[in-house]
């Protein structure tokens, strides 16, 4: 289950200006297509780009695939109040399992082959654009090359879906409709 608003996923307490609508949201997919759940966070986003086509100004979905860091220029026009990496995450955890984390716990977590890895992009997202960062991360089963995403995944990135669709609605951009299935 997602944290209900935005202040709280960002590990933070709201303040008078995070308590309005008016929340900027990005949310970064990351990962490799071709290596089965790694492919986790490209899939969730995947879902939610008929949220973002609506045209509303506070939010943006990227497939930033392999390479986050080229999306850093991007994220910066846009200013969010909010940044959600969005990938899959060696936890421990049972396949599938979803968990929001702040970004200062997420260093050795990822399960991608970023050339980046999400601590460090975070981090940079913190110093340079002063916004808050979490990591959601799905845990996956098989990533290896050619795997297809997993049942346990497969489900997993449909609740992220709805999860991050239903937390855009309690920020003020109420999706037009479900996540693409």
């Amino acid at each position: 289950m997602l944290a209900k608003t935005p202040a709280k996923i960002a590990g933070q307490k709201p303040r008078p200006s995070e308590a309005r609508p008016d929340w900027r949201i990005a949310l970064v997919g990351m990962g490799n297509e071709l290596n089965g759940d790694d492919a986790a966070g490209i899939e969730v986003v995947k879902k939610l780009v008929p949220v973002a086509a609506s045209g509303r100004d506070r939010l943006l979905v990227l497939n930033a695939g392999l390479a986050p860091e080229n999306f850093t220029g991007v994220l910066r026009r846009f200013a969010p109040d909010l940044v959600i990496l969005i990938d899959a995450a060696l936890m421990g955890e049972k396949p599938g399992t979803i968990r929001i984390l702040p970004w200062e716990e997420t260093q050795g977590l990822s399960a991608s082959t970023h050339t980046m890895p999400p601590y460090m992009l975070a981090r940079f997202l913190v110093e340079e654009l002063d916004t808050s960062v979490a990591l959601l991360g799905i845990e996956p089963a098989d990533t290896s090359l050619w795997a297809p995403l997993s049942p346990a995944v497969q489900a997993a990135v449909a609740e992220a879906a709805d999860g991050l669709a239903a937390l855009l609605a309690l920020a003020g951009a109420p999706p037009d409709e479900a996540p693409a299935e």
